[in-house]
């Protein structure tokens, strides 16, 4: 079983990092905002936002900030027996990837950090589960095989629609349209290249909003729910507690007081 040794979470615009692997140790990384840069084995990456880097067992790497260029990433040095069908841990070479799922891939590592943060019961299990399945979507995505850059463009653009619409009911004739394709390809290409389907991603849109509305605002449950597009309260507090993990009202202690 694959098991985090540490988990960090990095920011700032001073970073730098030089080591070499032991050959039982992998580094996973993530790289959630801005640019930074690695050196792996004398070979130069340029990570963005959205790409994920993952290092094998004895290579050295060198990595550091880009300067006046803030970044932040998060990382997790993995050890353990690899399941044979992991292919991306069995590579000798280092494997830089913009996963199609980077939404999902980004909230499972968060979810590992704030595990090894607080340390419930049982976190270091919840963090091998969680990072079982960070590596089974990349796994997925690396067996499809190169994803041609359009069909990234494409899922960007149907995405950065829903973000503008998350409130509103969107159909995939209506990504269809963004794309200029047919209603059918759209929803099929947003789904392989996302692992949610549409409906998914639209409410987890909607409950990262619902999340801050309920820590930042002082809306009542019911406001933020009809904000978000749902009439129906039942099912808001089904859909959040599906996704969050917890009621609404497990959220609204953590509001600023009213001065």
């Amino acid at each position: 079983m694959v098991t985090p040794l540490e988990v960090r979470h990095i920011n700032g615009v001073g970073w730098f990092e030089e080591a070499v692997q032991t050959q039982e140790t992998w580094r996973l990384s993530l790289v959630t905002y801005g640019k930074c840069v690695y050196w792996v084995n004398g070979e130069k990456q340029i990570m963005e936002k959205g790409e994920l880097l993952i290092i094998p067992g004895g290579v050295a790497y060198y990595g550091k900030s880009i300067p006046t260029v803030t970044h932040t990433q998060i990382v997790v040095q993995l050890t353990g027996e690899t399941p044979e069908s992991l292919s991306a841990l069995e590579r000798a070479e280092v494997l830089r990837h913009k996963p199609g799922c980077y939404e999902l891939i980004h909230e499972r590592m968060k979810a590992i950090h704030q595990q090894w943060q607080e340390r419930p019961s049982y976190y270091v299990m919840m963090s091998q589960a969680l990072l079982m399945e960070v590596l089974i979507y990349v796994n997925r995505e690396l067996d499809r095989g190169v994803i041609p850059p359009e069909r990234h463009m494409q899922a960007e653009r149907m995405k950065r629609y829903i973000e503008r619409h998350y409130r509103e009911k969107v159909t995939k004739e209506e990504l269809g349209d963004e794309i200029d394709k047919t209603p059918n390809y759209a929803a099929a290409l947003f789904k392989s290249m996302t692992n949610q389907t549409i409906s998914q991603y639209v409410h987890d849109q909607r409950m990262k909003r619902a999340v801050y509305l309920l820590t930042e605002s002082q809306l009542s449950i019911q406001e933020v729910a009809e904000f978000l597009g749902y009439r129906d309260l039942s099912y808001f507090y089904r859909i959040f507690k599906r996704i969050i993990g917890s009621p609404p009202s497990d959220f609204l202690h953590e509001r600023p007081p009213v001065i």
